[in-house]
């Protein structure tokens, strides 16, 4: 006889932070790379190819085969591939500790998305067998959530403190602890789940997905490497699309799809998961720009930089408080509604910045947009969660993630073209090499030169491009305002009855 019940309260909860431990260290290893990439490169003698792809191979692997890893964890055993997923992150995060050459961190570095593509959905998936009630489980989002998103800032903190005082391997064996405590806890503490319907893993479906996603993730990353004139580049991206259109074909055609296509007619998962993307892009306009200027025109090192993110994760912790007690009163529309307008005022502050704006002024913007993104996160992800049953749950948190994931690359090629032009038109006659590649080349050539003027201009043209990015950030969080006031319903998971946690689930 199968065993219906969930865990106990505080089993429940001990074994959602083992799984808040392990979001953490993806959080970490997303931006911990970017502190470690300059002495990297002198220390593996590796090129801008290579130092290119210390990171590409890592979104690769991550976005080819999210989707087959959350279909794996629903047939065989979410706990199962989540516990395999987390000691290859360990063993992947050691290789790339004791990587002597480039091509043996690439190839790290591509293990490492691969263990990512299975923790992220399938630790995901797990939450409504461990929290079938749907209030519990939208708190438990929360603290899902948060985790992944304090990673992001403490990753340069982490990885300057560490540069300081260790060689630049220590960045990533800082993961092989955390690891570990995951696995012990996970282990104990969270129970097997699988889909009770022992359906047939859809092979053309995966090959097609992670074929699709390969060719739309590259070709957008060397777009936005390389610009939009880059035939090449085009090309490979049309492929991924072609091919991901040759899978939504086939979903409509086979008995067992790899992802559920009826999940986007419902408006829970539909516009949940576009709000997810959306609020990405307030990330994107802080993370592409704000360590930039910290540097260039503050001039903070990367530790430096990363301290002065701290008001980010307060400001996210404040906002997920006042997020769980606010949807327990008016529901999830008031919250998307409330924090969509935060997050546009927050970045709005933030294009108003300038070069003689001061670290004040940046930190109050910085510290709203992180209670802006600590309202709007949880709650736009906890509505997509919504219209997942338990029996592919993480089918379907793949799924999301797998689009937040193409919707990030995209955007991220997008918003650092707007950057880039605004930033190359801003240096008038300085719009040449070097000084035209960034704005910290720029300000390296103007100091070297002594030449205040040059400094002065490229710090004003950047700011000019800082502003113009994160202008576009505010606009969008505008419309998806918008969108949240008009396609969101009430939705007051504090006031649901607990849901059947044996329906359609197999917890073993």
């Amino acid at each position: 006889m199968m065993d219906r019940n969930p865990p106990e309260t505080r089993t429940r909860w001990l074994a959602l932070g083992a799984l808040a431990v392990a979001m953490l260290t993806i959080g970490l290893d997303i931006t911990v790379l970017v502190v470690a990439l300059p002495t990297m490169a002198v220390d593996l003698h590796a090129d801008t190819s290579a130092l290119q792809w210390f990171s590409t191979a890592y979104t690769l692997a991550l976005a080819a085969l999210m989707l087959p890893a959350g279909a794996l964890g629903d047939r065989y055993g979410r706990k199962k591939f989540l516990l395999a997923a987390l000691a290859l992150f360990g063993i992947a995060s050691a290789a790339c500790a004791l990587a002597t050459t480039a091509v043996a961190l690439i190839a790290a570095r591509a293990l490492l998305g691969v263990a990512a593509a299975a923790m992220m959905p399938l630790s995901m998936g797990v939450l409504p067998s461990l929290f079938p009630a749907p209030a519990e489980r939208q708190r438990a989002l929360t603290v899902w959530v948060t985790s992944t998103a304090i990673g992001l800032p403490l990753g340069p903190i982490v990885g300057g403190y560490l540069l300081q005082h260790f060689w630049w391997g220590s960045v990533f064996l800082i993961n092989v602890p955390l690891v570990l405590v995951g696995l012990i806890a996970v282990a104990g503490l969270v129970p097997e789940s699988r889909s009770e319907n022992n359906f047939r893993i859809d092979l053309p479906g995966v090959a097609l997905s992670a074929a699709g996603m390969t060719g739309l993730t590259y070709g957008f990353i060397r777009l936005g490497q390389d610009g939009w004139g880059n035939t090449a580049a085009w090309a490979v991206a049309a492929v991924g699309a072609a091919l991901l259109g040759a899978f939504l074909a086939w979903q409509r055609r086979t008995h067992t799809p790899l992802v559920d296509l009826g999940l986007f007619g419902g408006n829970g998962f539909r516009f949940g998961t576009l709000f997810s993307i959306l609020v990405n892009f307030a990330l994107f306009g802080l993370f592409f720009t704000v360590p930039q200027y910290f540097q260039a025109v503050l001039g903070a090192d990367a530790l430096g930089s990363g301290l002065r993110l701290l008001p980010l994760i307060g400001g996210m912790i404040v906002g997920t408080r006042i997020a769980d007690r606010l949807m327990a009163r008016l529901g999830r529309k008031a919250v998307l509604v409330t924090g969509f307008p935060v997050l546009a005022v927050a970045l709005a502050l933030g294009a108003l910045t300038t070069v003689t704006s001061g670290y004040g002024y940046v930190a109050a913007w910085i510290t709203l947009l992180g209670v802006g993104m600590g309202l709007v996160m949880p709650a736009a992800m906890g509505m997509a969660m919504e219209d997942l049953t338990a029996e592919r749950s993480g089918t379907g948190s793949a799924l999301m993630q797998a689009l937040r994931q193409a919707g990030g690359t995209i955007g991220t090629a997008i918003l650092g073209t707007v950057l880039a032009t605004r930033y190359r038109s801003g240096l008038g006659a300085a719009d040449h090499g070097p000084v035209s590649d960034s704005v910290n080349t720029g300000v390296a050539v103007a100091r070297k030169l002594h030449d205040a003027d040059l400094l002065h201009v490229v710090q004003t043209a950047f700011m000019g491009g800082m502003s113009a990015m994160i202008w576009v950030c505010a606009g969008l969080c505008v419309v998806a305002a918008v969108l949240a006031a008009l396609v969101t319903t009430t939705g007051t998971p504090a006031a649901d009855e607990p849901e059947d946690a044996g329906e359609s689930l197999h917890v073993g």
